[in-house]
């Protein structure tokens, strides 16, 4: 089964003006499956309960598309930018937290 869901974030920064430096943007997975994170411009595979650091990174071009091996499709709305984290759970409840939440 194909289930595509839009996740909003936990907190919108004040604005973009503060994606435009480069930083380390983190994807962190504590759910069961693997997961492909794409980024725009970035494609990365992520281990069950695993993670990424994209380090001197600026913001993603747009949406992060995350897609699970049981092929369910999480968008995230973008961009998301340094120093921001992107927290997996589960396919329902992923979170963007904000550096100043």
């Amino acid at each position: 089964m194909n289930r595509a869901v839009t996740i909003a974030a936990l907190a919108v920064p004040a604005a973009l003006a503060g994606c435009s430096s480069a930083g380390v943007l983190s994807i962190t997975n504590d759910s069961g499956l693997a997961v492909d994170v794409s980024t725009g411009d970035e494609r990365l595979p992520i281990d069950p309960y695993g993670g990424v650091a994209l380090f001197d990174y600026g913001c993603t071009p747009g949406d992060v598309t995350l897609t699970f091996s049981d092929d369910t499709v999480v968008s995230v709305p973008g961009p998301v930018c340094p120093p921001d984290e992107i927290r997996i759970a589960s396919a329902s409840h992923v979170t963007v937290v904000t550096a100043d939440a």
